[in-house]
């Protein structure tokens, strides 16, 4: 079994800015029931030499404690797939707080951990990441926030902004160059347009007209939709449109588009990783829209394996938890005082996971080899797969 070179089984719309939006864009997928399978069986029953510490906040307040739930059933079945006994996987409770993560935090030190895996919350993240920095045990986060990044802090999750060169660079190999512009207002929103800004500028497009609409009020998307369609519609160049927008408002947006004669089949849509949400082919005025991706096959595959271990389907922030575990059983065949260091960490080929490739960076952030996918009524059709190898992706 090649660990170090195959991890995984197979984001999501785990692109949002602020951590504290993580339980809102995932609880609703969130399925009850332990089931039948390795629930506890792999982290109560190991004792291997190797100790991995799991923080999440499985008694924290809301909805919080069925997303803990979920990502350690998720960690366990990692575990349980890539079956090294030499690894010991110690679930702790952050209880959703920062005292309880930095609590968390100095009880699995205490314990032998070598590496901790979590917590969810940037709040958390900053109560638990100076205990493991004094320690010296790296961390990898499910958190969002990249200001909590960096100083032994991984975060593997989604970061807004990192799809976006990918799609542009789609685009404008496929003759996309002058690109009209919706973009929410939103912290989200000025990332995305950032990054689109400085990948249009470095591949020698252009941005031709810009809108933006305030989230979450479809009542006040009409006008900047008018802007951008009377702009499309009076003769003025636009090869495609960039529309960073999310599940809610897409479904307002793309039927104010179509009334004012603007659909993917007039101009190229594109989008990011927030598209890449179930049945967004509803939305007619999408339908031909492109979207960077994780292949869907992966996704598919894990939520297979994981329903029919669990009875329960899994939000989609658990292949998170179940690539940090089969990264930190990868990397435990190292010798002592090898295993969980930068260099092994960071190193340039990275990891294939449920979402394929994946590396983390130097500064704590993440970096992924995304497929590009088109919007369909049946469901997302693959256009142009990830690359297989960091040297051949976009960014």
């Amino acid at each position: 079994m090649r660990l170090p070179n195959r991890i995984g089984l197979t984001l999501g719309a785990m692109r949002l800015v602020l951590a504290s939006l993580v339980t809102a864009a995932f609880v609703a997928a969130c399925g009850g029931g332990s089931g039948p399978g390795p629930a506890s069986g792999p982290i109560s029953g190991s004792t291997g030499a190797v100790k991995v510490a799991l923080l999440l906040p499985i008694t924290g307040s809301g909805n919080t404690p069925g997303v803990a739930k979920a990502l350690k059933q998720a960690a366990e079945l990692a575990l349980f797939d890539f079956d090294n006994p030499s690894v010991s996987l110690v679930p702790k409770d952050t209880k959703g707080t920062p005292e309880g993560a930095r609590a968390a935090a100095e009880s699995a030190i205490q314990d032998g951990a070598e590496l901790i895996i979590g917590p969810l919350f940037a709040q958390e993240v900053t109560g638990a990441a100076p205990v493991a920095r004094q320690a010296n045990v790296p961390m990898i986060a499910f958190s969002s926030d990249e200001k909590v990044a960096g100083s032994g802090v991984y975060l593997l999750s989604f970061l807004a902004g990192r799809d976006v060169p990918r799609i542009v660079a789609y685009a404008i190999a496929h003759g996309k160059k002058k690109f009209a512009l919706l973009v929410p207002q939103s912290p989200y929103g000025r990332v995305a347009e950032e990054a689109f800004a400085k990948s249009v500028g470095r591949a020698g497009g252009q941005a031709v007209v810009r809108a933006t609409f305030p989230p979450n009020d479809a009542n006040a998307m009409l006008g900047p939709v008018r802007q951008v369609a009377n702009a499309i519609k009076s003769g003025q160049q636009v090869d495609a449109l960039f529309l960073p927008a999310s599940p809610e408002d897409l479904q307002s947006l793309a039927p104010l588009l179509a009334s004012n004669e603007v659909t993917s089949a007039r101009v190229q849509f594109i989008g990011t990783g927030q598209w890449d949400y179930p049945n967004v082919g509803r939305e007619k005025a999408l339908v031909g829209g492109w979207f960077p991706a994780p292949d869907p096959k992966g996704w598919g595959d894990f939520t297979a394996k994981y329903t029919k271990t669990y009875g329960a389907t899994p939000p989609r922030i658990a292949s998170l938890a179940y690539d940090a575990v089969s990264l930190a059983v990868s990397l435990s065949q190292n010798p002592p005082g090898q295993r969980y260091t930068p260099a092994q960490l960071t190193r340039g080929s990275g990891f294939a996971g449920v979402d394929g490739l994946f590396r983390l960076l130097p500064d704590g952030t993440s970096e992924r080899g995304l497929a590009i996918l088109q919007v369909r009524d049946y469901g997302p059709q693959l256009l142009e797969p990830a690359p297989n190898g960091f040297t051949s992706a976009q960014y």
